[in-house]
């Protein structure tokens, strides 16, 4: 797959390992993501636990996962999100039951804690954990016991808790919706993620370290291949779904435009806004174009009368040539060199108009 952004430069040799590391699982090279990879490689061997804040959609759990990898924990890392279980069943996912805790527990089973037993147990959403819950939750991190449901005895345990959310969990403290003593507990070591809207210049490297992963997972299905015009427009959008959103659009470009060339165009008409483009060679039809007259320009008789001032001698050929580059230059500057909307104006499709300008050799700066 042909990579269209520049890469970074590569590491000096004095650079450490970690960050090394951190650079492979996380993509983006912005500024403000590599002051977050700094402060994750720096906290990743400690104990504490972590408390990971930004919006939806912006990749939390992949920096909880490089926090886990890079801290050496041999464990597991284990993931729960605190929204998507009922509360009722929150507490057994976590601390796990012993049989006969409650009707139909027939067996004991190890809750999510104890999987995590030297590794990492990472909370998403923990804004939405219960206020029961929140109290069970710091007496285990306080005390590093747990109790299963149902059991006797607490069991020594040794993980280290990453925790996510996208609420502001300093002002759910304050207004007595979230415990402020779990809450300081939490954020011994705070990580922000920025938007993807703050990190725009990582967009390329982020969507096609996504193709690799699509082109993983699906052997043998072409890539699609985003142009420079493509990025451009990309850019453009401003991403309220953050990563997870351009995931969305990667997907859609690997299902409509396999091995095909993904310009400006289709990431505005078939990507950003849905829709199946026309099949290959297809084209829908062009709505009535004005008659000569109508869009300002001469009136067909008005050649006829030309050319018979002239003495009825032309040079056809070269004559329609001029015509041709006089419109194609002039649509170009009226669309401000975009081709796209340039072709559009002159009825054309796309490549015919890039053609013909290479053709004719009109030195415009190519846009979208």
């Amino acid at each position: 797959m042909t990579s269209h952004w520049t890469p970074a430069a590569a590491p000096r040799a004095n650079q450490s390992a970690p960050i090394v590391m951190a650079d492979r699982l996380i993509p983006g090279s912005s500024a403000v993501m590599r002051a977050m990879k700094r402060l994750v490689t720096t906290m990743a061997p400690a104990d504490a636990p972590v408390l990971i804040t930004g919006p939806s959609g912006s990749g939390k759990e992949l920096v909880a996962e490089a926090l886990h990898r890079l801290s050496g924990r041999k464990g597991e890392f284990v993931a729960l999100n605190c929204a998507a279980i009922p509360a009722d069943l929150l507490e057994g996912e976590l601390f796990g039951t012993e049989r006969g805790a409650y009707t139909g527990a027939d067996r004991a089973r190890a809750g999510l804690i104890e999987q995590a037993e030297g590794g990492t147990l990472f909370l998403d959403e923990i804004g939405d954990m219960p206020a029961s819950l929140q109290a069970k939750l710091l007496r285990v991190l306080e005390t590093r016991m747990v109790r299963r449901l149902g059991a006797a005895a607490p069991v020594q345990m040794n993980f280290r808790l990453v925790a996510a959310t996208h609420r502001n969990l300093a002002d759910m403290a304050r207004a007595g919706t979230f415990r402020e003593d779990l809450f300081y507990r939490l954020a011994v070591f705070p990580v922000q993620v920025p938007p993807l809207s703050a990190r725009l210049s990582d967009l390329p490297q982020i969507l096609e370290r996504m193709m690799d992963d699509y082109a993983c997972a699906n052997p043998g299905q072409p890539s699609p291949e985003f142009d420079a015009s493509a990025y451009r427009a990309l850019c453009t959008h401003e991403w309220p779904g953050n990563v997870r959103e351009l995931k969305t659009v990667m997907l859609r470009a690997c299902l409509l435009f396999a091995g095909r060339k993904v310009t400006a165009r289709e990431v505005r008409d078939n990507l950003l806004s849905f829709s199946c483009p026309e099949p290959a060679g297809e084209t829908a039809p062009w709505p009535a174009a004005p008659t000569p007259d109508e869009a300002g320009l001469p009136a067909l008789d008005r050649f006829r009368e030309t050319f018979g001032a002239a003495g009825g001698d032309l040079d056809l050929r070269g004559y329609l040539r001029d015509i041709e580059v006089t419109l194609i230059t002039a649509a170009l500057e009226r669309a401000d060199n975009c081709v796209s909307r340039a072709a559009d104006a002159l009825r054309l499709n796309r490549t015919t108009l890039i053609e013909k300008i290479r053709k004719y050799g009109i030195s415009r700066p190519l846009s979208t």
